[in-house]
Protein backbone atom coordinates (compact mmCIF):
# COMPACT_ATOMS: atom_id res chain seq x y z
CA UNK A 1 0.00 0.00 0.00
CA UNK A 2 1.39 3.43 -0.86
CA UNK A 3 2.02 6.07 1.88
CA UNK A 4 -0.40 8.67 2.43
CA UNK A 5 1.80 11.07 1.29
CA UNK A 6 4.26 11.77 -1.67
CA UNK A 7 8.13 11.23 -1.61
CA UNK A 8 9.68 14.55 -0.93
CA UNK A 9 12.95 12.93 -1.92
CA UNK A 10 12.10 10.88 -4.97
CA UNK A 11 9.81 14.09 -6.20
CA UNK A 12 12.89 16.62 -6.20
CA UNK A 13 15.55 14.24 -7.65
CA UNK A 14 12.76 13.93 -10.81
CA UNK A 15 11.84 17.48 -11.27
CA UNK A 16 15.40 18.49 -10.72
CA UNK A 17 16.55 15.86 -13.62
CA UNK A 18 13.48 17.09 -15.73
CA UNK A 19 13.78 20.69 -15.10
CA UNK A 20 17.89 20.59 -16.35
CA UNK A 21 17.94 17.81 -18.98
CA UNK A 22 14.35 19.07 -21.01
CA UNK A 23 12.45 22.28 -19.07
CA UNK A 24 15.17 24.73 -19.53
CA UNK A 25 17.15 24.24 -22.86
CA UNK A 26 13.20 24.02 -24.41
CA UNK A 27 12.68 27.27 -22.16
CA UNK A 28 15.74 28.58 -23.71
CA UNK A 29 14.14 28.09 -27.23
CA UNK A 30 11.01 29.85 -25.86
CA UNK A 31 12.93 33.12 -24.80
CA UNK A 32 13.83 33.17 -28.73
CA UNK A 33 10.57 33.67 -29.74
CA UNK A 34 8.87 37.44 -30.13
CA UNK A 35 5.96 36.36 -29.58
CA UNK A 36 4.31 39.53 -28.53
CA UNK A 37 0.56 39.14 -27.93
CA UNK A 38 -1.57 40.53 -30.43
CA UNK A 39 -1.94 43.86 -28.80
CA UNK A 40 1.48 44.95 -29.44
CA UNK A 41 1.71 42.66 -32.74
CA UNK A 42 -1.37 43.35 -34.48
CA UNK A 43 0.16 41.38 -37.56
CA UNK A 44 1.12 38.56 -35.12
CA UNK A 45 -0.77 35.51 -37.37
CA UNK A 46 0.80 36.87 -40.76
CA UNK A 47 4.10 36.80 -38.56
CA UNK A 48 3.99 33.33 -37.42
CA UNK A 49 5.76 33.57 -33.87
CA UNK A 50 2.83 32.65 -31.90
CA UNK A 51 2.56 29.64 -34.32
CA UNK A 52 6.06 28.26 -33.51
CA UNK A 53 5.81 29.19 -29.91
CA UNK A 54 2.41 26.82 -29.54
CA UNK A 55 4.18 24.06 -31.66
CA UNK A 56 7.24 23.67 -29.85
CA UNK A 57 5.18 24.04 -26.33
CA UNK A 58 3.41 20.89 -27.90
CA UNK A 59 5.86 18.95 -28.95
CA UNK A 60 7.38 18.90 -25.88
CA UNK A 61 4.36 18.10 -23.86
CA UNK A 62 4.09 15.11 -26.50
CA UNK A 63 7.32 14.10 -26.18
CA UNK A 64 7.27 13.45 -22.53
CA UNK A 65 4.90 10.79 -23.17
CA UNK A 66 2.69 10.71 -20.53
CA UNK A 67 0.07 7.86 -20.39
CA UNK A 68 -3.47 9.15 -20.84
CA UNK A 69 -2.05 12.27 -22.25
CA UNK A 70 -3.64 14.05 -25.79
CA UNK A 71 -2.92 17.39 -26.98
CA UNK A 72 -4.47 19.73 -29.67
CA UNK A 73 -3.93 22.95 -31.40
CA UNK A 74 -7.76 24.74 -31.45
CA UNK A 75 -7.96 27.86 -33.33
CA UNK A 76 -11.42 29.33 -33.95
CA UNK A 77 -12.48 32.10 -36.28
CA UNK A 78 -8.87 34.01 -36.54
CA UNK A 79 -8.45 33.78 -33.01
CA UNK A 80 -4.75 33.22 -31.39
CA UNK A 81 -4.03 29.51 -31.02
CA UNK A 82 -4.80 27.92 -27.59
CA UNK A 83 -3.25 24.39 -26.51
CA UNK A 84 -5.77 22.36 -25.05
CA UNK A 85 -4.17 19.19 -23.59
CA UNK A 86 -6.34 16.71 -21.85
CA UNK A 87 -4.97 13.63 -19.17
CA UNK A 88 -7.02 10.79 -18.25
CA UNK A 89 -7.44 9.91 -14.84
CA UNK A 90 -10.56 9.90 -11.94
CA UNK A 91 -13.02 11.10 -14.00
CA UNK A 92 -15.44 11.63 -10.52
CA UNK A 93 -13.65 15.37 -10.54
CA UNK A 94 -11.30 17.36 -12.59
CA UNK A 95 -8.64 19.48 -12.50
CA UNK A 96 -8.09 22.57 -14.37
CA UNK A 97 -4.51 24.00 -15.10
CA UNK A 98 -3.88 27.35 -16.99
CA UNK A 99 -0.97 29.17 -17.98
CA UNK A 100 0.05 31.40 -21.10
CA UNK A 101 2.63 31.88 -23.66
CA UNK A 102 2.12 34.93 -25.60
CA UNK A 103 4.35 37.51 -24.20
CA UNK A 104 5.02 41.83 -23.45
CA UNK A 105 7.44 44.04 -26.02
CA UNK A 106 10.72 43.90 -25.21
CA UNK A 107 10.75 47.09 -24.16
CA UNK A 108 14.48 49.13 -23.00
CA UNK A 109 16.58 49.22 -20.35
CA UNK A 110 18.29 45.61 -20.14
CA UNK A 111 21.49 45.59 -18.84
CA UNK A 112 24.18 44.34 -20.93
CA UNK A 113 24.90 41.08 -22.35
CA UNK A 114 21.00 40.47 -21.76
CA UNK A 115 17.65 41.44 -24.05
CA UNK A 116 14.15 40.19 -24.33
CA UNK A 117 15.07 37.66 -27.00
CA UNK A 118 18.24 36.72 -25.93
CA UNK A 119 18.17 33.76 -23.49
CA UNK A 120 21.01 33.35 -20.52
CA UNK A 121 21.57 31.44 -17.88
CA UNK A 122 23.12 33.41 -14.75
CA UNK A 123 23.52 32.72 -11.28
CA UNK A 124 20.28 30.34 -10.86
CA UNK A 125 18.44 32.90 -13.21
CA UNK A 126 16.80 32.25 -16.61
CA UNK A 127 16.97 36.00 -18.71
CA UNK A 128 14.41 36.51 -21.25
CA UNK A 129 11.06 37.62 -21.89
CA UNK A 130 8.13 35.45 -21.48
CA UNK A 131 10.38 32.74 -19.09
CA UNK A 132 8.79 33.98 -15.96
CA UNK A 133 5.72 35.22 -17.54
CA UNK A 134 4.18 32.99 -18.15
CA UNK A 135 5.96 30.34 -20.71
CA UNK A 136 6.95 27.94 -17.63
CA UNK A 137 3.72 27.20 -16.72
CA UNK A 138 3.17 24.76 -19.26
CA UNK A 139 6.21 22.51 -18.72
CA UNK A 140 6.05 22.93 -14.47
CA UNK A 141 2.52 21.78 -14.88
CA UNK A 142 3.26 18.55 -16.84
CA UNK A 143 6.12 17.83 -15.08
CA UNK A 144 4.29 17.87 -11.85
CA UNK A 145 2.15 15.42 -13.84
CA UNK A 146 4.82 13.37 -14.52
CA UNK A 147 6.26 13.17 -11.37
CA UNK A 148 3.03 12.29 -9.68
CA UNK A 149 2.50 9.38 -11.91
CA UNK A 150 6.01 8.48 -11.33
CA UNK A 151 5.45 7.70 -7.56
CA UNK A 152 2.36 5.86 -8.94
CA UNK A 153 -0.37 8.15 -7.37
CA UNK A 154 -3.45 8.20 -8.60
CA UNK A 155 -5.15 11.40 -9.90
CA UNK A 156 -8.33 13.34 -10.94
CA UNK A 157 -8.73 14.35 -14.68
CA UNK A 158 -6.37 17.19 -16.05
CA UNK A 159 -7.47 19.69 -18.32
CA UNK A 160 -4.72 22.49 -19.15
CA UNK A 161 -5.69 25.42 -20.96
CA UNK A 162 -2.55 27.20 -22.10
CA UNK A 163 -3.71 30.75 -24.00
CA UNK A 164 -2.18 33.18 -26.28
CA UNK A 165 -3.64 36.26 -25.42
CA UNK A 166 -3.39 36.58 -21.50
CA UNK A 167 -1.64 39.93 -22.26
CA UNK A 168 -3.90 41.17 -24.49
CA UNK A 169 -6.99 40.81 -21.71
CA UNK A 170 -8.09 37.31 -22.79
CA UNK A 171 -10.14 38.41 -25.29
CA UNK A 172 -10.31 35.11 -27.20
CA UNK A 173 -10.74 33.10 -24.31
CA UNK A 174 -14.64 33.15 -23.42
CA UNK A 175 -15.15 31.63 -26.75
CA UNK A 176 -12.57 28.83 -26.23
CA UNK A 177 -14.06 28.66 -22.60
CA UNK A 178 -17.72 28.14 -24.42
CA UNK A 179 -15.96 26.04 -27.29
CA UNK A 180 -14.79 23.39 -24.88
CA UNK A 181 -17.00 23.83 -21.80
CA UNK A 182 -17.74 20.08 -22.66
CA UNK A 183 -14.32 18.59 -22.78
CA UNK A 184 -13.65 20.89 -20.13
CA UNK A 185 -16.16 19.62 -17.43
CA UNK A 186 -16.63 21.28 -13.85
CA UNK A 187 -13.60 21.54 -12.47
CA UNK A 188 -13.17 21.22 -9.21
CA UNK A 189 -9.69 22.38 -8.26
CA UNK A 190 -8.21 25.17 -10.80
CA UNK A 191 -4.32 25.58 -10.88
CA UNK A 192 -2.96 28.55 -12.13
CA UNK A 193 0.86 29.44 -12.54
CA UNK A 194 0.50 33.30 -13.50
CA UNK A 195 0.89 34.80 -9.93
CA UNK A 196 3.89 36.57 -7.62
CA UNK A 197 5.14 35.76 -4.56
CA UNK A 198 6.64 38.39 -2.02
CA UNK A 199 9.82 36.01 -1.64
CA UNK A 200 11.46 32.82 -2.78
CA UNK A 201 11.67 31.30 0.73
CA UNK A 202 8.07 29.69 1.04
CA UNK A 203 4.86 28.91 -1.24
CA UNK A 204 2.68 32.25 -1.95
CA UNK A 205 -1.10 31.55 -2.37
CA UNK A 206 -2.66 34.82 -4.37
CA UNK A 207 -6.54 35.37 -2.76
CA UNK A 208 -6.97 38.37 -4.83
CA UNK A 209 -6.38 39.86 -7.84
CA UNK A 210 -7.50 43.56 -8.85
CA UNK A 211 -9.75 44.65 -12.26
CA UNK A 212 -7.65 47.05 -14.72
CA UNK A 213 -9.22 49.16 -17.14
CA UNK A 214 -7.23 51.13 -19.37
CA UNK A 215 -8.31 54.12 -21.29
CA UNK A 216 -7.02 57.10 -23.70
CA UNK A 217 -7.47 60.52 -22.97
CA UNK A 218 -7.06 63.24 -25.66
CA UNK A 219 -7.24 66.48 -25.74
CA UNK A 220 -7.44 69.33 -29.11
CA UNK A 221 -6.89 73.22 -28.45
CA UNK A 222 -5.80 73.85 -31.73
CA UNK A 223 -6.04 72.35 -35.52
CA UNK A 224 -1.93 73.17 -35.74
CA UNK A 225 0.81 74.15 -33.57
CA UNK A 226 1.49 77.80 -33.32
CA UNK A 227 4.88 79.76 -32.38
CA UNK A 228 4.50 79.33 -27.95
CA UNK A 229 5.36 83.13 -28.07
CA UNK A 230 2.53 84.47 -29.85
CA UNK A 231 0.23 81.87 -28.37
CA UNK A 232 1.17 81.22 -24.45
CA UNK A 233 -0.94 83.15 -22.28
CA UNK A 234 -3.75 83.30 -24.75
CA UNK A 235 -4.24 79.71 -25.83
CA UNK A 236 -4.71 77.35 -22.75
CA UNK A 237 -2.22 74.42 -23.21
CA UNK A 238 -3.46 70.63 -24.00
CA UNK A 239 -1.13 69.50 -21.23
CA UNK A 240 -2.58 72.27 -18.20
CA UNK A 241 -5.99 70.86 -19.56
CA UNK A 242 -5.24 67.49 -19.09
CA UNK A 243 -3.77 68.27 -15.78
CA UNK A 244 -7.31 69.68 -14.62
CA UNK A 245 -9.01 66.98 -16.03
CA UNK A 246 -6.60 64.77 -14.12
CA UNK A 247 -7.55 66.14 -10.68
CA UNK A 248 -11.13 65.22 -10.84
CA UNK A 249 -9.93 61.82 -11.03
CA UNK A 250 -6.99 61.47 -8.85
CA UNK A 251 -5.62 63.30 -6.09
CA UNK A 252 -2.33 64.37 -7.09
CA UNK A 253 -0.41 65.20 -3.89
CA UNK A 254 -1.92 61.70 -2.02
CA UNK A 255 -2.68 59.48 -5.38
CA UNK A 256 -6.20 58.62 -3.52
CA UNK A 257 -8.61 57.90 -6.67
CA UNK A 258 -11.45 60.59 -5.44
CA UNK A 259 -14.80 59.39 -7.03
CA UNK A 260 -16.89 56.90 -4.60
CA UNK A 261 -17.59 54.72 -7.47
CA UNK A 262 -13.98 53.95 -8.09
CA UNK A 263 -13.58 52.75 -4.35
CA UNK A 264 -14.91 50.01 -1.77
CA UNK A 265 -14.81 48.75 1.64
CA UNK A 266 -12.13 46.17 2.07
CA UNK A 267 -13.40 43.59 3.96
CA UNK A 268 -11.83 43.04 7.45
CA UNK A 269 -10.37 39.83 7.21
CA UNK A 270 -8.36 40.93 3.92
CA UNK A 271 -7.08 43.71 5.62
CA UNK A 272 -6.22 41.58 8.62
CA UNK A 273 -4.50 38.67 6.31
CA UNK A 274 -2.80 41.88 4.53
CA UNK A 275 -1.52 42.78 8.11
CA UNK A 276 -0.19 39.56 8.35
CA UNK A 277 1.89 39.51 5.06
CA UNK A 278 2.97 43.09 5.47
CA UNK A 279 4.93 41.25 9.02
CA UNK A 280 6.15 39.04 6.82
CA UNK A 281 7.62 41.17 4.09
CA UNK A 282 8.63 44.39 5.84
CA UNK A 283 10.56 47.19 4.24
CA UNK A 284 10.92 44.44 1.55
CA UNK A 285 7.34 45.65 0.21
CA UNK A 286 9.35 49.07 -1.01
CA UNK A 287 13.07 48.02 -1.17
CA UNK A 288 12.44 45.23 -4.08
CA UNK A 289 12.07 48.90 -6.67
CA UNK A 290 15.05 50.27 -8.08
CA UNK A 291 14.11 53.76 -6.90
CA UNK A 292 16.64 56.29 -7.62
CA UNK A 293 18.94 57.76 -5.29
CA UNK A 294 16.40 60.16 -2.70
CA UNK A 295 13.16 58.67 -3.78
CA UNK A 296 10.94 56.74 -1.52
CA UNK A 297 7.91 55.30 -1.38
CA UNK A 298 4.28 56.65 -1.10
CA UNK A 299 4.30 55.61 2.89
CA UNK A 300 6.97 53.97 5.15
CA UNK A 301 3.71 52.22 6.68
CA UNK A 302 4.31 48.61 5.28
CA UNK A 303 0.16 47.58 5.99
CA UNK A 304 -0.52 50.70 4.26
CA UNK A 305 1.50 49.98 1.27
CA UNK A 306 0.11 46.84 0.81
CA UNK A 307 -3.51 47.59 0.98
CA UNK A 308 -2.60 49.93 -1.78
CA UNK A 309 -0.91 47.25 -3.88
CA UNK A 310 -3.78 45.28 -4.03
CA UNK A 311 -7.28 46.39 -2.31
CA UNK A 312 -7.21 50.01 -3.69
CA UNK A 313 -8.25 51.73 -6.82
CA UNK A 314 -4.62 53.28 -8.42
CA UNK A 315 -3.50 55.49 -12.08
CA UNK A 316 -0.71 55.19 -13.91
CA UNK A 317 0.16 56.80 -17.24
CA UNK A 318 1.59 54.12 -19.19
CA UNK A 319 1.98 56.20 -22.86
CA UNK A 320 1.26 59.26 -24.77
CA UNK A 321 0.97 61.07 -27.89
CA UNK A 322 1.36 64.30 -29.67
CA UNK A 323 4.45 64.87 -27.74
CA UNK A 324 8.40 65.26 -29.74
CA UNK A 325 11.34 64.09 -27.97
CA UNK A 326 13.27 66.27 -26.19
CA UNK A 327 15.64 67.08 -29.47
CA UNK A 328 12.60 67.85 -31.64
CA UNK A 329 10.70 69.70 -29.03
CA UNK A 330 10.44 73.24 -30.64
CA UNK A 331 9.19 76.88 -28.77
CA UNK A 332 5.71 75.15 -30.24
CA UNK A 333 2.40 75.51 -28.12
CA UNK A 334 0.88 71.82 -29.62
CA UNK A 335 -2.30 71.30 -30.87
CA UNK A 336 -2.99 68.38 -28.76
CA UNK A 337 -2.25 65.76 -25.97
CA UNK A 338 -3.11 62.43 -25.20
CA UNK A 339 -2.48 60.01 -22.76
CA UNK A 340 -3.21 56.67 -22.06
CA UNK A 341 -4.57 55.74 -18.80
CA UNK A 342 -4.01 52.35 -16.65
CA UNK A 343 -6.76 52.20 -13.58
CA UNK A 344 -6.18 49.24 -11.31
CA UNK A 345 -10.15 48.46 -9.12
CA UNK A 346 -9.85 46.99 -6.37
CA UNK A 347 -10.42 43.33 -6.63
CA UNK A 348 -14.46 43.02 -5.59
CA UNK A 349 -15.43 46.18 -7.78
CA UNK A 350 -17.64 45.48 -10.45
CA UNK A 351 -16.33 46.55 -13.27
CA UNK A 352 -19.43 46.95 -15.79
CA UNK A 353 -20.34 50.64 -15.97
CA UNK A 354 -17.15 52.18 -15.25
CA UNK A 355 -16.14 53.00 -18.89
CA UNK A 356 -19.23 55.10 -18.77
CA UNK A 357 -18.78 56.82 -15.71
CA UNK A 358 -15.37 57.77 -16.65
CA UNK A 359 -16.46 59.17 -20.18
CA UNK A 360 -18.59 61.38 -18.31
CA UNK A 361 -16.18 62.44 -14.97
CA UNK A 362 -13.32 63.57 -18.24
CA UNK A 363 -15.66 64.71 -20.87
CA UNK A 364 -17.70 66.90 -19.34
CA UNK A 365 -18.15 70.61 -18.99
CA UNK A 366 -14.63 70.50 -20.56
CA UNK A 367 -11.67 73.40 -19.47
CA UNK A 368 -12.20 76.24 -21.68
CA UNK A 369 -14.34 74.71 -24.40
CA UNK A 370 -11.56 71.96 -25.21
CA UNK A 371 -12.48 69.29 -27.69
CA UNK A 372 -12.02 66.34 -25.14
CA UNK A 373 -12.09 62.64 -26.22
CA UNK A 374 -12.10 59.42 -23.72
CA UNK A 375 -12.16 56.24 -25.43
CA UNK A 376 -11.92 53.24 -22.72
CA UNK A 377 -10.61 49.92 -23.50
CA UNK A 378 -12.52 46.62 -22.71
CA UNK A 379 -12.35 45.91 -19.00
CA UNK A 380 -10.63 43.31 -16.87
CA UNK A 381 -12.55 42.00 -13.89
CA UNK A 382 -10.65 41.78 -10.28
CA UNK A 383 -11.04 38.19 -8.82
CA UNK A 384 -11.49 37.19 -4.91
CA UNK A 385 -10.90 33.37 -4.30
CA UNK A 386 -13.65 31.44 -2.72
CA UNK A 387 -13.22 30.18 0.87
CA UNK A 388 -10.58 27.19 0.32
CA UNK A 389 -11.59 23.88 2.02
CA UNK A 390 -9.17 22.88 4.58
CA UNK A 391 -8.18 19.74 2.92
CA UNK A 392 -6.53 22.21 0.30
CA UNK A 393 -5.15 24.75 3.15
CA UNK A 394 -3.51 21.27 4.69
CA UNK A 395 -1.87 20.52 1.08
CA UNK A 396 -0.21 23.83 0.49
CA UNK A 397 0.83 24.38 3.88
CA UNK A 398 2.43 20.82 4.23
CA UNK A 399 3.69 21.63 0.66
CA UNK A 400 5.58 24.19 1.33
CA UNK A 401 6.62 23.01 4.94
CA UNK A 402 8.55 20.13 2.90
CA UNK A 403 10.13 21.91 0.19
CA UNK A 404 10.72 24.94 1.50
CA UNK A 405 11.30 24.65 5.12
CA UNK A 406 8.59 27.39 5.86
CA UNK A 407 4.72 27.52 6.10
CA UNK A 408 2.82 28.76 3.07
CA UNK A 409 1.92 32.87 2.96
CA UNK A 410 -1.38 34.17 1.04
CA UNK A 411 -1.25 37.25 0.07
CA UNK A 412 -3.38 39.91 -2.78
CA UNK A 413 -1.99 40.56 -6.29
CA UNK A 414 -1.86 44.03 -7.98
CA UNK A 415 -2.18 42.80 -11.45
CA UNK A 416 -4.53 41.49 -12.92
CA UNK A 417 -5.21 37.77 -14.65
CA UNK A 418 -8.38 38.03 -16.84
CA UNK A 419 -9.17 34.28 -16.81
CA UNK A 420 -9.08 33.60 -13.12
CA UNK A 421 -12.29 36.20 -12.83
CA UNK A 422 -14.04 34.22 -15.56
CA UNK A 423 -13.10 31.14 -14.12
CA UNK A 424 -14.87 32.47 -10.76
CA UNK A 425 -17.79 33.42 -12.00
CA UNK A 426 -18.78 29.87 -14.34
CA UNK A 427 -17.18 27.98 -11.55
CA UNK A 428 -18.54 28.99 -8.36
CA UNK A 429 -17.99 26.02 -6.48
CA UNK A 430 -14.12 25.53 -7.59
CA UNK A 431 -11.09 25.88 -5.20
CA UNK A 432 -8.34 27.83 -6.47
CA UNK A 433 -4.40 27.65 -6.46
CA UNK A 434 -3.14 30.80 -8.33
CA UNK A 435 0.28 31.05 -7.36
CA UNK A 436 3.52 31.79 -9.85
CA UNK A 437 7.16 32.63 -9.72
CA UNK A 438 6.90 36.71 -10.20
CA UNK A 439 8.80 37.72 -7.44
CA UNK A 440 11.48 40.33 -5.83
CA UNK A 441 13.44 41.81 -9.44
CA UNK A 442 11.82 39.24 -11.57
CA UNK A 443 10.45 42.10 -13.82
CA UNK A 444 7.76 41.10 -15.68
CA UNK A 445 6.69 43.52 -18.35
CA UNK A 446 10.19 45.40 -18.19
CA UNK A 447 13.65 44.94 -18.50
CA UNK A 448 15.65 41.93 -17.04
CA UNK A 449 12.51 39.66 -16.57
CA UNK A 450 14.17 36.33 -15.08
CA UNK A 451 13.06 32.90 -13.86
CA UNK A 452 14.38 31.81 -10.75
CA UNK A 453 15.07 28.37 -11.63
CA UNK A 454 15.10 26.46 -8.13
CA UNK A 455 12.25 28.63 -6.85
CA UNK A 456 10.39 27.38 -10.26
CA UNK A 457 11.16 23.78 -9.47
CA UNK A 458 10.17 24.18 -6.07
CA UNK A 459 6.67 25.46 -7.36
CA UNK A 460 6.42 22.74 -9.60
CA UNK A 461 7.08 20.15 -6.28
CA UNK A 462 4.19 21.57 -4.54
CA UNK A 463 2.03 21.73 -7.95
CA UNK A 464 2.48 17.88 -7.59
CA UNK A 465 2.21 17.44 -4.05
CA UNK A 466 -1.98 19.50 -4.45
CA UNK A 467 -2.65 17.24 -7.56
CA UNK A 468 -2.25 14.10 -5.36
CA UNK A 469 -3.46 15.06 -2.47
CA UNK A 470 -6.86 16.56 -4.38
CA UNK A 471 -7.18 13.04 -5.20
CA UNK A 472 -6.87 11.68 -1.42
CA UNK A 473 -9.60 14.34 -0.34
Amino acid sequence: MLPLRMDARQLSTTLNEMWTRSVIPTLEQYIRIPNQSPLFDPDWKRNGHMQKAVTLAREWVEHQQIPGLRSEVVESDGRTPLLFVEVDGDRSSTILMYGHLDKQPAMVGWENGLGAWTPVLRDGRLYGRGGADDGYAVFAAVSALRAVQEQKRSHSRIVMIIECDEESGSTDLPAYIDLLSDRIGTPRLVICLDSGCGNYDQLWMTTSLRGAFVGNLSVEVLSEGVHSGDASGIVPSSFRILRILLDRLEDSKTGRILPDWLNIKIPQHRVEQTRATAQVLGPQIYEIFPFVKGMRAVSDDPLELMLNRTWRPTLSITGQAGMPDLVQGGNVLRPMTALKLSIRLPPTLAATGIDGKLKTLLESDPPYGARVKFDAEKPAAGWEAPKSEKWLDDAIDRASRTHFGKPAVTWGEGGSIPFMAMLGERYPRAQFVVTGVLGPHSNAHGPNEFLDIEYAKKITACVAEVIAAERQA
